[in-house]
């Protein structure tokens, strides 16, 4: 995983929800990450809830499963907690 997490991710959730969210805290997270995270639903919605935790930011069902579907869809990056957390804050 790269080590840089970029600032436009951690600055916009910052911003949106006034938490002080620190790279470390989203490395730890992201460390835990793995490849079958990305297959496993039950996985995938696990990650979503602590990244939404983390932020701050609730996450409606209807999102969640918006989110799922378009990991599968997509076979995102397993790397690629930058763009589960801008889906998360889109909505």
């Amino acid at each position: 995983m790269s080590n840089n997490i970029p600032k436009d991710a951690l600055n916009a959730i910052n911003k949106k929800n006034g938490k002080q969210i620190s790279e470390n805290a989203v490395k730890k997270l992201a460390s835990t990450v793995k490849p079958s995270t990305m297959q496993s639903e039950v996985q995938l919605r696990q990650l979503i809830k602590q990244v939404s935790a983390m932020a701050n930011v609730p996450v409606s069902e209807s999102t969640i499963k918006d989110i799922v579907s378009a990991v599968k869809k997509s076979g995102m990056d397993p790397q690629s907690m930058e763009s589960l957390m801008k889906m998360m804050i889109k909505k």
